[in-house]
């Protein structure tokens, strides 16, 4: 069963979206969602609903600037003018805090996907002890020279053109090169899956795909820098279980590469319970890919062992 709820975000002036998909009779456990980039948590329905079958409740909110988690077309892609970079992990801390005050005493995991997998790995060094265990899916690692440059040149285009300014610049230093390896080219998002038909209704979807204001691109950044801070990563509970899982054609994580530098760190700030799944021909969005089914399960399987 699939329920709406709102609530004030961290902002100071926004009402968040969020939705609760409830299975059957009393939760087994708490899956939260952070969704990524330029899009929302309602596109992750199926993976709910597959929990759902398996007792266990789903939830997540539309990040401010995602899905109706806005009011104004310029708010769209759009996070915060006062610490931007934080506000998206407090809201996600909130919810956590409302599920657990409405769920307490059942395992509580959290599942980020690619902007969200950023936020979720500096949510576990902001947050230790409060949750059970965290899926990140889609992950990367970027070079700290890179991130630093992104985040100069995002800023020196905002004192010229303001915060809520979408810059064809950075989105295609983000993005541009994202197809290459997919060539000859369908759609210029055939990096986010391998199902022709999802990518379709990605495209066709006004909620996704968007263009980042220079707001967006600089929470982003921002977040996925200090991700990767080895002195912050030391603060998560080195009990917490951790499972990654990427595609080895996911070009978010260098085709592997930056998924095992990223499970390398973890393992290097003390974690002591770190597995990896790389999906074979897999891209970026796994929910969504052709093999989801068997996606599912193996996530099913690692949480009911975490319970």
């Amino acid at each position: 069963m699939k329920k709406h709820l709102y609530f004030p975000s961290s902002d100071g002036k926004t009402k968040l979206h969020a939705v609760i998909w409830q299975p059957e009779g009393t939760p087994r456990a708490i899956v939260q969602i952070a969704h990524g980039m330029v899009e929302y948590v309602e596109r992750y329905a199926g993976f709910a609903e597959f929990l759902n079958k398996n007792g266990i409740l789903v939830a997540g909110n539309d990040h401010l600037g995602h899905g109706a988690s806005y009011t104004e077309e310029k708010e769209k892609g759009y996070f915060s003018a006062k610490k931007g970079d934080i506000v998206p992990l407090q809201d996600m801390h909130r919810l956590t805090l409302l599920l657990q005050k409405k769920y307490p005493d059942i395992p509580h995991f959290l599942f980020g996907h690619s902007m969200g997998s950023f936020f979720t790995r500096r949510y576990l060094c902001m947050y230790p002890n409060e949750i059970d265990g965290a899926v990140i899916c889609g992950t990367g690692w970027q070079p700290e020279a890179i991130l630093r440059g992104g985040l100069a040149l995002v800023q020196g285009i905002t004192l010229l053109k303001g915060d809520h300014y979408r810059s064809m610049l950075i989105d295609n230093m983000a993005f541009g090169s994202m197809n290459k390896a997919f060539a000859p080219n369908q759609t210029d998002k055939d990096w986010l899956s391998r199902n022709t038909e999802e990518v379709e209704k990605y495209i066709a979807d006004d909620n996704c795909g968007f263009i980042f204001t220079l707001n967006g691109y600089r929470t982003l950044f921002c977040n996925m820098l200090l991700a990767q801070d080895r002195e912050l990563m030391e603060r998560m509970d080195e009990d917490l279980p951790i499972l990654f899982i990427a595609g080895e054609k996911d070009a978010v994580g260098d085709f592997g590469k930056g998924v095992k530098k990223a499970v390398n760190a973890f393992y290097e700030a003390g974690m002591k319970d770190v597995e990896c799944i790389l999906y074979p021909e897999c891209r970026h969005e796994l929910i969504n890919e052709l093999n989801k089914e068997e996606i599912f399960h193996d996530v099913l399987e690692w949480l009911e062992f975490h319970m």
